[in-house]
């Protein structure tokens, strides 16, 4: 057969056209030479309604009846059409009838063998043996057998477009190997499954690799598919998917994608699986490169077969440069032969002869650019990374080359000329990213304008406007240089086509008017290319745009620094690759005729001088021409003849039966629990002792020289991998075969990979391992092994579901959990996705199974990494889920909060359950979570429960939250009890009231009244479910005898809608039924008496507008029609019978002046008459009893006492805006209560700048609820209400003051710190959710000043000038430490054995021994479990807390001659942490604080100071660390300073002034900073502004008690944040 086709792109696209009825859409051609001619072309379905269509490649093969492959194509055309009926049968070829000739195992040979597989007989088993001699080559089987092996999916018709839609959506819906799969999952659950199952496995490696291997109908997993081979007249198309990526794309423009070593190995071990496939067959690749090495979106690995390997044949993929010659099999009169004719690109072997002849002036700078295009991987038709050119004329004259006029900048970049130097400067200066261009040398919007007049509209609306508009696109050259910021195209050097418009509305492009014709235009362009004026210049244009300009401080002083892609771990397959490091050298013809001028001598100088340049620069670029193959080596094809080349050395051994034959027939060993016995975890004990042992005994040797060059690319794609650049050149080669000697690079290796890639690369192809040597070697870890084997048939074209219940179905059966955290960890990112996209019931249960799974085998960083935003995904989704049902109403949750923690639970998930309320909520889904808020209210404890969903939920009022949603509240209220309504729920609901009435007054647009109006309908139904919790006497002082009654309120506010004033009537009936008639008579008539004087004295029909908000989403309560108001005249009509029944006429008559009016408007308008009948008036008691049910079992008597409040106390409702006579105008943005809790720890937040000592934090700013205002349509600085600082939870702790406490991981438990009786110190471990004492430590005499938990292990660490180490669980004491002085007689140990003895330093650093007085402060290093102690004498001792032993003690020099000063404070940077699933890392410095308020910064790893400044004036309460950047000390001084440590100490830093005494402490908190000042609390950020003369002031505000009126005096002296969002206070005396 001969070569692959060279067609020029249109001739493709024609043939594309024609073969396919213009039904398949031809996209761009795919080359591998810099012109645009090839076999193959991206293709795609013409399906207008389709918004992504599947996109995949046709690759043309030249069609021969001689050749093996076109008499296998032609056996099955012909079958189709001698017999339609058995043609019908053979449709899918590799699904029917090669299954029943060639799958191992069939239990009856007979039946199955047919045709060729009746060699299988005896007297056929040397042809089967020996293969076919056609193709010139010694397979081990015949042709059709291994064309079939290679191929079983693809499909052999007659080309036709319904067939090939036929395939397209038989890919699409992955139906290929669905069947597959499921047998597979059969085989794992123990049920009967087909054989194809078996095979598939034996594929894979299971029980073992084989050497030798036996033609099947099943596709290896690592092998691309070949979908169809469809013949035409001249040619066979074969139809391939179309991956995203090549390992080549990665490799050059995204090499982060490739994460670590273990992704490396991995990758390396499918492409062994897959040769060790092929090279069974027989066959080699023979062309194993990057470039066809394919990726899928899910980076699983496809080995790319093409006619090359179909064929066996051997290629030489280097014998050229590029091979293709213009036009050669282009249709006739084809007008791109004359077009490219004249290049020499492939007369070239390699880039450095091609560079060589550029310099010389041998070749075009139109072809070495082509040849630059193809090295940076641009693909000519491919609009988004089209082959770029530059513009060398301006257009604004016709250019003279013997002067500057007309000529563009070379040196500068198009960009750059565009948009001038002062822009650019000022982007790069004020990015938060800095950077120059935002965008591609070469865009798709500039290549699809360019284009305008030949591509098809559709193209148009999708690449550069929806809407067709052909005035908008330049009419001529000038203004089309001058519109873009864009490089040029090639076609605008080569093709005058591009002028000529094929659009009717469309004019063509006008050339300019020195230029008659465009070949005119194109014959001067090409020419101006070519000139000395773009010569001289050309190689500053090629250092911009390929080369050293792009990136470092050349392109810094280039103005070229290219925005960096915003995801570096993604995968791309575009990008911008840097060629050149060094400046690329000019060319030399450009020169020459000065040389000639000058003295001979002179002349010579200056060319060996630029010979030399030249030289060096091509030597340094060597990597643009990597070598993969030993026989692609012009030293090896001296050397090697063909013959040799395709020697098998299987024809040496005595022909035999293969092990297969043998045991064909026979039963597989696998089944599923040997399946499971291949799962292994790591084995931490195999390194390199292993791996060299495995290298001397390794007994399996490749086969044949071409299998051997096969390994030996393995070897070399390893190494490049891991160095990141290639591992041979062309010189580096030759030398390294003729002498031996390795390229220097291999010494950088690890010495595992060098290990296996200097077996690979061995000089004696015989001497090279085979792919199943490799495969079962130490280097690939038992992970690697294991997650093949789980995500081999994973990655089967199956449909989804599939995939899903496969992977469910294998983890389940304990998978996961046998292959190890870290194997599963590696699962993970495969098979999550398909989790989220889940549809029915039964992938809802699949998914369930494998989100449970992988919580359970994931470690805790990987479950936040990938379990985390799979729930996050699956709650997010609006519409019924039965995955989110079932993972709210499972114990899925329960393990979810214990496996990631309480903090990131309420973070991350909780909101979400919280949103599943609201905004267009679903049945199912609303029951589930409500169900779990009410669950989990009784085990969180009243103050989380507040702050986490009592608030959230009252912040959805109005927002669309549904009745379940509403009765979270009423039910946890009823759980709860009497006294929890009153001290939390009722004032956030009054708050809500007013401030929708405040809405209201202020005359809002109106979204802003819909809003106030569903907010109002919602809050009375909270009211209206929580009144069996409350007593009458409750309900008479909270809702009724105070002033701001809120169903009064209402009724008399006129500008409310007709349902709101509904409900409140309805409602206000309601209570006074619960109050009795009394109660009514003499609290709630009198504030109704305006409200029925108004009525009565009315003397004409009001005429203001009525509100019907509240109509689209109806109201909480349903409504008759007999109830439906239509004035407020209707509103007293509604009222006075409820009345007039429930006080009876006389009372009613008392009470109401009007009385008499109103009867008679009542008997003449409603008929209305009163009768005392026992019942309230008709339609309205069905109306008023249609309330939800509550549970009336929960009652304030049945809550434990110790789960209530001991003094909860909110502020008085308080406008959040400042409002005047006549406006209201808010004055606190609403935007900032709304931050995303995933995000809030990087976020900056914006809480201190206008009022930083308000309440913090607002649930609002933990839960990534709705924003009121923007929902509303209303300003964004609108806040509902406001909420005061408060004590949410007070106890007394000890008898006297309160110096220190800590907060466990759990966040539920809390030690506190004081001094207990009799002035000794005590420690009490706290419940938070039951405010109760579990129990206390005793183990110190004097006053406890600080406390830490030990995360590692539980214990605890507390200090009372000795350091006590006990079992936070048991109490029980483990160590003690101390530091003896110098005049003690007795030292228990020596601290001379732990110490490290440095030099005398001036850094401070101790150089003796040295005990001192006792410990004053301490502080916790996670990361290596140790102490860090500070002492009375300025000394810092480390403890390891595991050995139980002192480390060394650093002391630091006095500051003055007088007495060191004692460490007050410690803080390391190991203690930042952003995001709660970041580890702890070691920390880069510690700093220490002493009494004078001086600070040190010490070198963690060297001890040297750093820095030592005067902090502050005073004594230094707390140091903490609140980036790795950021020091934040407060004193009692007055102050609190944040430092910038990357600044110099003299530099300027933020200091917050104002208190009105010392700060005695303070906690980081995100990115504000909560400080304490006697009895006053207030929040500081971070990174807020000066006031206007410079000044960072704090206001400190009281802390309110529980009435929320009188002050706490009790002074703070400690604090802390927990989870909950609130603030954790801790006071003396308390």
């Amino acid at each position: 057969m001969d070569s692959a086709p060279k067609m020029c792109f249109e001739c493709l696209q024609r043939r594309i056209e024609a073969d396919f009825s213009g039904r398949v859409a031809f996209i761009h051609g795919i080359s591998d030479s810099p012109l645009p001619f090839g076999s193959q072309a991206v293709v795609q379905v013409s399906d207008p309604d389709e918004v992504r269509p599947q996109q995949f490649v046709l690759n043309y093969v030249p069609y021969s009846r001689d050749d093996c492959l076109g008499r296998y194509v032609d056996e099955f055309c012909a079958l189709k059409g001698d017999d339609g009926a058995a043609g019908e049968s053979t449709k899918s070829f590799s699904a029917n009838q090669v299954q029943a000739e060639v799958s191992a195992g069939i239990s009856d040979i007979s039946s199955a063998l047919d045709t060729e597989c009746q060699h299988f007989s005896n007297g056929g088993r040397t042809i089967f043996l020996n293969g076919c001699g056609t193709c010139k080559c010694t397979s081990r089987f015949s042709c059709s057998r291994t064309i079939t092996s290679l191929s079983p999916s693809a499909r052999v018709d007659c080309a036709s477009c319904e067939l090939f839609e036929e395939l397209a959506s038989y890919f699409s819906s992955g139906s290929l190997e669905d069947q597959l799969l499921h047998s597979i999952c059969f085989l794992i659950e123990g049920k009967i499954a087909g054989r194809e199952s078996v095979n598939f496995l034996n594929l894979v490696g299971l029980p073992s690799f084989k050497e030798s291997g036996f033609p099947g109908c099943i596709r290896h997993p690592n092998i691309g598919p070949i979908l169809g081979m469809l013949k035409s007249s001249m040619q066979i198309s074969m139809m391939l998917p179309k991956t995203p990526y090549s390992l080549e794309n990665i490799m050059h423009y995204s090499p982060a994608a490739l994460q670590s070593d273990w992704h490396v190995r991995f990758l390396i071990y499918q492409l062994l699986s897959a040769l060790c496939y092929i090279h069974g067959l027989g066959i080699a690749h023979g062309n194993l490169r990057p470039s066809n090495i394919l990726l899928t979106d899910t980076s699983w690995c496809w080995l790319q077969i093409d006619e090359k390997q179909l064929l066996n044949t051997m290629v030489s993929p280097s014998d050229e440069f590029y091979t293709c010659s213009a036009g050669t099999f282009c249709s006739e009169g084809c007008s791109s032969y004359a077009l490219y004719a004249d290049l020499s690109v492939s007369k070239h072997d390699n880039w450095q002869s091609c560079f060589y002849s550029w310099w010389k002036g041998e070749m075009s700078n139109f072809e070495y650019l082509l040849i630059l295009n193809r090295l940076a991987g641009r693909r000519w038709g491919d609009h988004t990374f089209h082959t770029v050119m530059p513009w060398v004329i301006d257009f604004s004259v016709k250019p003279d080359e013997n002067s500057n006029t007309g000529w563009r900048d070379l040196s500068k970049s198009k960009w750059r000329l565009a948009k001038g130097d002062e822009q650019l400067d000022f982007t790069y200066s004020t990015s938060e990213v800095p950077h120059h261009v935002s965008d591609e040398c070469l865009s798709e919007l500039a290549v699809c304008s360019y284009k305008a007049r030949r591509l098809p509209l559709s193209v148009l609306r999708i690449a550069v406007r929806s809407v067709y508009e052909p005035n908008e696109y330049p009419s001529n050259m000038q203004r089309l240089y001058q519109w873009t910021p864009d490089e040029c195209i090639p076609e605008f050097y080569c093709d005058p086509c591009i002028f000529r418009s094929q659009h009717s509305g469309m004019p063509d492009l006008a050339v300019p008017s020195w230029a008659g014709t465009p070949e005119e235009f194109i014959k001067f362009h090409r020419d101006a290319l070519e000139s000395n004026q773009v010569s001289f210049q050309i190689h500053h244009w090629i250092d911009i745009t390929f080369g050293y300009k792009m990136s470092g401080k050349a392109a810094v002083a280039a103005k070229n620094v290219m925005l960096p892609a915003s995801t570096s771990n993604m995968p791309r397959s575009v990008g911008r690759r840097q060629l050149f490091t060094e400046p690329h050298p000019p060319r030399q013809v450009a020169g020459m005729e000065t040389h000639q001028k000058n003295n001979g001598q002179i002349v010579e100088t200056n060319h060996l001088k630029e010979l030399e340049e030249a030289t060096s620069f091509c030597e340094k670029s060597w990597h643009l021409a990597p070598e993969y193959s030993v026989h692609s080596s012009n030293y090896m094809k001296n050397d090697i003849t063909e013959s040799e080349l395709l020697t098998d050395i299987s024809e040496n051994v005595s022909p035999k039966e293969p092990e297969f034959i043998k045991n064909f027939g026979q039963t597989s060993s696998i089944d599923s629990n040997s399946l499971m016995e291949n799962i292994e975890v790591d084995d931490d004990s195999i390194g390199f002792q292993e791996l060299i042992l495995w290298r001397q005994t390794c007994s399996s040797e490749v086969t044949s020289k071409r299998a051997a060059d096969d390994i030996f690319s393995i070897g070399c794609i390893l190494a490049e991998l891991q160095m990141g650049k290639p591992l041979f050149g062309l010189n580096s080669l030759a030398s390294y075969l003729e002498n031996g000697v390795l390229p220097s690079s291999v010494q950088d290796l690890p010495y595992h990979m060098k290990v296996v890639v200097e077996a690979c690369i061995q000089k004696e192809w015989n001497r090279r391992p085979s792919a199943k040597c490799l495969l079962e070697s130490p280097y690939f870890p038992k992970s690697v092994k294991s997650s093949y084997f789980f995500l081999a048939p994973f990655h089967l074209l199956a449909k989804d579901e599939s995939r899903l219940q496969y992977a469910a179905t294998f983890a389940k059966r304990g998978a996961l959990k046998r292959m190890g955290p870290f194997g599963a960890e590696m699962c993970a990112p495969y098979c999550l996705p398909l989790v989220v996209t889940s549809a029915s019931d039964a992938e809802a249960e699949w998914a369930y199974v494998l989100l449970t799974e992988f919580l359970k085998c994931l470690k805790l960083e990987a479950a936040m990494k990938f379990v985390v935003p799979a729930v996050q995904r699956i709650f997010q989704a609006t519409g019924y889920s039965h995955l989110k049902v079932s993972l709210l109403q499972g114990s899925f949750m329960q393990e979810l909060w214990n496996r990631i923690g309480k903090q990131a639970y309420f973070e991350i998930i909780h909101p979400l359950i919280i949103s599943n309320l609201c905004i267009a909520p679903q049945k199912s889904s609303t029951a589930a979570a409500s169900v779990l808020l009410i669950g989990s209210s009784e085990e969180l404890g009243v103050p989380i429960t507040v702050h986490q969903t009592i608030l959230p939920l009252i912040l959805c009022f109005g927002k669309g939250i549904c009745n379940d949603g509403v009765d979270v509240l009423i039910r946890i209220g009823g759980l709860f009890g009497e006294k929890f309504v009153l001290k939390q729920i009722l004032p956030l609901l009054h708050n809500v009231i007013n401030s929708c009435i405040c809405t209201s007054n202020i005359g809002r647009p109106e979204p802003m009244q819909s809003w106030s109006s569903l907010a109002l309908i919602d809050c009375l139904t909270a009211l209206d479910g929580l009144f069996p919790v409350l007593t009458s006497e409750t309900i008479v002082k909270e809702l009724i005898e105070d002033i701001n009654c809120p169903y009064v309120k209402i009724l008399m506010h006129r500008d409310m809608g007709i349902l709101v004033h509904q409900n409140a009537a309805k409602s206000l009936i309601r209570v006074c039924q619960q109050i009795g008639s009394d109660s009514t008579a003499k609290l709630v008539l009198p504030k109704l008496k305006d409200l029925f004087n108004e009525f009565a004295f009315s003397q004409k029909k009001n005429t203001y507008s009525i509100n019907l908000v509240g109509n689209t989403v109806g109201p909480k309560v349903k409504v008759s029609e007999e109830d439906c108001i239509e004035s407020r005249r209707d509103l007293v009509l509604l009222l006075y019978p409820q009345f007039a029944s429930l006080l009876g006429i006389e009372k009613l008559r008392h009470c109401c002046p009007t009385w008499l009016l109103i009867e008679q408007f009542l008997l003449r308008h409603q008929n209305w008459k009163w009768e005392h009948a026992g019942n309230s008036y008709p339609g309205v008691s069905d109306s008023i009893n249609a309330r939800r049910p509550l549970n009336k079992g929960s009652t304030s008597d049945s809550v434990p006492s110790k789960l209530l409040l001991n003094g909860v106390g909110w502020s008085r409702p308080q406008s959040q805006g400042k409002k005047g006579k006549t406006n209201f105008m808010p004055s606190k943005n609403m935007s900032e209560y709304y931050q995303n809790p995933v995000e809030r720890h990087g976020a900056s937040s914006d809480l201190g700048m206008q009022e930083p000592w308000s309440w913090f934090p607002s649930p609002a700013a933990s839960w990534n609820g709705l924003d009121f205002a923007s929902r509303a349509g209303g300003p964004k600085d609108e806040l509902p209400w406001k909420i005061r600082a408060s004590i949410v939870q007070s106890v007394r702790a000890h008898h006297g003051a309160l110096r220190s406490f800590a907060v466990c991981q759990n966040e539920c438990t809390v030690f506190t710190a004081g001094v207990g009786p009799g002035f000794k110190g005590n420690i009490q471990k706290w419940d938070l959710s039951r405010a109760d004492s579990m129990s206390s430590y005793n183990g110190h005499d004097e006053i406890v000043n600080d406390i830490f938990v030990l995360a590692s292990s539980g214990r605890v660490a507390s200090c009372d000038g000795t350091v006590h180490i006990w079992n936070g669980q048991t109490g029980k004491l483990i160590s003690v430490f101390s530091e003896r002085s110098l005049a003690s007689t007795q030292l228990i140990e020596r601290d001379e054995d732990n110490m490290l003895h440095f030099n005398p330093l001036p850094s401070g650093i101790l150089s003796t021994a040295f005990h001192g007085n006792s410990y004053t402060t301490m502080d916790y290093l996670e990361f290596n479990d140790r102490l860090i102690l500070g002492t009375g004498n300025g000394s810092l001792r480390f403890i390891d807390v595991n050995q139980g032993q002192k480390l060394h003690l650093w002391r630091s020099e006095s500051i003055d001659s007088g007495f060191p000063p004692l460490i007050s404070s410690i803080c390391s940077s190991s203690s930042v942490k952003v995001n709660p699933e970041e580890t702890i890392s070691s920390p880069s410095w510690i700093a220490a604080a002493s009494g004078t308020g001086h600070c040190r910064l010490f070198d963690m790893r060297s001890g040297k100071i750093i820095a030592s400044w005067q902090a502050h004036d005073g004594y230094v309460t707390k140091l903490a660390a609140a980036t790795d950047h950021q020091l934040v000390s407060s004193s009692l001084d007055k102050t609190l300073r944040i430092w910038d440590l990357r600044r110099g100490w003299t530099a300027e830093h933020t200091v917050y002034r104002g208190y009105n005494d010392g700060v005695s402490g303070f906690s980081v908190w995100g990115k504000n900073v909560i400080s304490i000042c006697r009895n006053k609390i207030g929040l500081s950020s971070l990174q807020s502004a000066a006031d206007e003369d410079g000044q960072y002031r704090a206001t400190p505000q009281h802390l309110y008690m529980a009435d929320g009126e009188s002050k706490n005096m009790s002074v703070l002296s400690a604090i802390e944040m927990v989870v909950d969002g609130m603030e954790l206070k801790m006071e003396k005396g308390r």
